[in-house]
């Protein structure tokens, strides 16, 4: 009778040991698909995407060029501004300072986005 004691606890230990070992392990996934530090948009057939990014300060954001012609971005305060990108090419800033900051492309003006710094 004792073997089977030892056996439903053993049994009950190694399940508690596996549960925290997998809240553990669905813990650090979760943080790794949220990469507080960058963040990327995509330009693409005449738009950003998103159009509109919400960040925390400290944050990085890559702006790649997916479309088939050259695109810049260009926030509308001077605060930063890209090279004319060609097709895979990227930007990076990083945003230290909480605001708006709307930027264009300097282009096709009619391409906009906005990115908001917590």
């Amino acid at each position: 009778m004792r073997n089977i004691q030892l056996s439903f606890v053993a049994k009950t230990a190694l399940a508690l040991v596996l549960m925290a070992a997998l809240g553990l392990s669905a813990r650090w996934a979760a943080a790794a698909d949220t990469n507080p530090s960058g963040a990327e948009v995509k330009i693409d057939n005449f738009s950003f995407t998103p159009q509109e990014i919400k960040v925390k300060a400290g944050t990085t954001i890559t702006w790649t060029n997916r479309d088939d012609i050259p695109h810049t971005v260009t926030s509308t305060d001077s605060v930063f501004k890209s090279k004319t990108l060609d097709t895979d090419d990227k930007f990076t800033t990083t945003f230290t300072k909480p605001g708006t900051y709307s930027y264009f492309c300097s282009i096709h003006p009619k391409m906009t986005g906005k990115v908001i710094v917590e």
